[in-house]
């Protein structure tokens, strides 16, 4: 099985200019990169990137998308020259459309802030082969399960998968002082989503029932007015189709937030592998 991260990946480039609400964040991810081998591809899932089908970026040679706003200057100069992978975006595509699911080649799209920055932080070289992948609108989540599940079917232990999202992501709430009661808000659906994507005890099927009616997890909503930044966490547990074997709990902008990875390099969960 190819490896299969869920990462919160911040606020725009603030990993990159050295926030201290961010430091967690840049030290999980090299972390993350020392559990796992190396890969020959990375394919990206990113909350930045909606469409009305399944695009997936073609060229050799992908540009960057500084889509975001109001940062210091040097936050539009950020370079992240990988390459792309244009015959691994054709297998995708082909194997989505085989699938039923309606899927295309992007041409012209560079990667977002959800794909350079965390990547920049994990494999500052820039000497892995990337794609990236939109969401759909309409934010289905069966839809987004079911992509996961096309997109890891035969593909190479050599490739990486990265659900790049925000288990947490009211923007309001990430700009006013929280009280004891909007800490526990937090803290309940953070609690909710790691025994949802580790517990032992829970069967695939409940599992599965669990990610597609997430709205029903204690304070959803809250964390997730809208919820493009957690589908990217269906995609990862739709490819995975088991409980992940490390959590990653973090705090960022002074948010509970949390990561997963499956890998199989790694021993089934236990306590010792939650961080």
């Amino acid at each position: 099985m190819a490896d299969i991260v869920f990462i919160s990946h911040g606020g725009g480039p603030m990993p990159l200019l050295g926030d201290i609400s961010h430091q967690q964040l840049v030290e999980t991810l090299t972390n993350i990169t020392q559990q796992i081998k190396k890969p020959k591809a990375i394919i990206v899932i990113s909350a930045h990137w909606e469409a009305r089908q399944v695009r997936v970026t073609h060229q050799k040679t992908p540009d960057l998308r500084y889509d975001y706003n109001g940062f210091p200057e040097a936050s539009y100069t950020f370079k992240y020259p990988c390459a792309g992978a244009p015959e691994l975006a054709e297998q995708l595509v082909s194997k989505l459309n085989t699938a039923g699911i309606d899927a295309e080649l992007e041409e012209n799209r560079g990667l977002d802030h959800g794909v350079f920055v965390p990547l920049t932080i994990m494999y500052p070289d820039a000497d892995i082969p990337c794609i990236q992948l939109s969401l759909v609108k309409g934010l289905d989540p069966d839809l987004h399960l079911k992509l996961g599940e096309v997109i890891a079917e035969n593909l190479a232990e050599d490739v990486l998968i990265i659900g790049s999202g925000f288990s947490f992501h009211n923007m309001r709430a990430f700009f006013t002082k929280d009280d004891l009661a909007h800490q526990q808000m937090n803290q309940s659906f953070e609690d909710w989503l790691v025994e949802t994507c580790s517990s032992q005890t829970i069967t695939e099927e409940q599992r599965m029932v669990r990610f597609k009616e997430w709205e029903q997890a204690p304070y959803a909503r809250y964390c997730h007015p809208r919820e493009e930044h957690l589908l990217p966490l269906h995609v990862c547990y739709g490819a995975a189709g088991r409980a992940c074997d490390v959590v990653y709990s973090i705090s960022i902008l002074d948010k509970k937030a949390s990561m997963y990875l499956w890998s199989s390099r790694i021993p089934p969960m236990s306590d010792s592998n939650t961080e």
